[in-house]
């Protein structure tokens, strides 16, 4: 009786194991609304009409923190928006920041282990966080902007977002341009020092969580305005940088920035679990008229994503085969009760355990088929583009790694976030070796002379002040 009864107190308290990462996060949901016509550039639905308005849900979360980390770390965070359309789910990811670490998707397994926890000693570890970024020069601009004041958000609600890839949009002529995507908080931008993130670590560690979910009680809804840069294939095949780079921005005094609506969140979670921590994005979700560039990372995220998802294995419940037919995953799924559901979800993955359909009432899942089965769909064939070269693995160490970061730091920080940025990477590099310590100041002289020096000398004061300590 006794081993029965723990039997099944055991089942009913398995949970989905938290991300590896993207752990910790808030989610809720809301419309997107058209408020500019792009629709010589791209032929979705979502885009139509002035005034469309489109279902939308919103996780915010961070990239390295564990689930139980305080809101104040510094970390990126992470900001991905699913819009719930006619044409199915498109789910749009991305972070805080328009940059990333790394520009080759080989390398993010690794970039990943690297800002985790030492697996000998289970401890943060300076010297795998700045190995691996002092060895990857091409970190410097993320680094910077890791380090300076956007580091640590005020919150969600004041926090921009990025698509960060570079996408393609197509008209309904076929015609094609390259996209990126911006979401600008209208609640401005607001963050927080270094001094302010450790006091609130330790009054209200939930804090941003906390910010977002009450502000939306109060009806205060916070919003985002959508905009996004253009650049032709011309432009694109004689522009000084690699337009498909992840490590580098599109600056918008070239390609400026275009706005296309806002979207609102107006709703909380009614049930955490079910609504956000189930709530997966899979970047290959987009709709007719959007599409992926010859960005190597932007055609690899799905494959990080859904490697991140199979990770919620729990029991027999196989979230990366299933989430589609969540309610809140569901690409038929809508906030309004006047919307008809036209047709349930298809499951290809039939006789899976986490089936929770129907087997699509016998339909076959194969192509092609004679019994009402998957069909291919001209609207959504991507139209053809050139390419020219040799195909091979392509190293991309040597691109030129340093001078947006130099750019940023000379033409966009002021000398008081010059300083907090100097101070603030001091006082985590100095927990690294000195050889560390070393290749990393290089990277940062590389990107700005005055910004090697500076971190340097801030260093060499740390250490003579530990110096002294010691002697005691």
């Amino acid at each position: 009786m006794q081993s029965t009864l723990m039997k099944w107190l055991t089942s009913t308290e398995k949970r989905i194991p938290e991300r590896v990462v993207h752990a910790k996060g808030a989610g809720a949901f809301g419309y997107f609304e058209v408020t500019k016509d792009i629709t010589r550039y791209c032929k979705a639905n979502l885009f139509s009409e002035i005034g469309k308005k489109t279902p939308i849900a919103v996780r915010f979360s961070f990239v390295s923190g564990e689930s139980g980390a305080a809101d104040s770390t510094r970390d990126p965070r992470g900001f991905a928006v699913k819009f719930y359309t006619e044409e199915g789910n498109w789910d749009l990811t991305g972070n805080n920041t328009p940059i990333f670490f790394i520009r080759d998707p080989i390398l993010f397994p690794s970039f990943i282990h690297s800002q985790k926890r030492n697996p000998v000693t289970h401890l943060k570890d300076a010297d795998m966080f700045w190995d691996f970024l002092s060895l990857r020069p091409e970190t410097t601009f993320q680094v910077t902007w890791l380090f300076a004041d956007r580091g640590i958000p005020y919150g969600y609600r004041y926090m921009n977002g990025y698509g960060s890839h570079t996408f393609k949009l197509v008209n309904n002529e076929n015609e094609a341009v390259y996209c990126k995507f911006h979401y600008k908080s209208n609640q401005g931008m607001k963050n927080l020092t270094s001094e302010e993130a450790r006091a609130l670590a330790g009054t209200d560690p939930d804090y941003a969580i906390r910010d977002l979910y009450n502000a939306i009680a109060r009806n205060e809804y916070p919003s985002w305005t959508l905009f996004i840069q253009v650049m032709t294939f011309e432009q694109a095949r004689t522009w000084r940088f690699n337009p498909f780079d992840l490590t580098k921005v599109w600056p918008t005094n070239e390609f400026p920035l275009m706005e296309v609506g806002r979207f609102v969140l107006n709703r909380n979670p009614n049930n955490y679990f079910a609504e956000v921590e189930q709530l997966a994005f899979a970047p290959s979700h987009m709709v007719p008229g959007i599409e992926p560039s010859p960005d190597k990372c932007c055609r690899f995220t799905d494959l990080s994503q859904m490697l991140e998802i199979s990770l919620y294995i729990a029991g027999q419940a196989v979230l990366v085969c299933r989430y589609p037919q969540i309610s809140f995953g569901c690409q038929f799924f809508c906030r309004s009760p006047s919307t008809v559901h036209i047709a349930p979800p298809r499951e290809i993955m039939k006789g899976w355990p986490s089936n929770s359909q129907r087997n699509q009432d016998g339909a076959p899942n194969y192509y092609p088929n004679s019994f009402n089965g998957p069909v291919v769909d001209p609207a959504v064939r991507e139209p053809p583009f050139q390419v020219s070269g040799d195909v091979d693995r392509w190293n991309s160490e040597d691109e030129d790694n340093f001078t947006q970061a130099g750019i940023f730091y000379r033409e966009k920080l002021a000398d008081d976030e010059k300083e907090r940025l100097v101070k603030n990477i001091a006082e985590h590099l100095i927990n690294a070796q000195e050889f560390i310590q070393e290749r990393a100041v290089n990277n940062f002289t590389q990107a700005d002379v005055d910004y090697g020096k500076r971190v340097k000398a801030e260093l060499e004061k740390l250490k003579a002040h530990r110096n002294r300590t010691d002697i005691y």
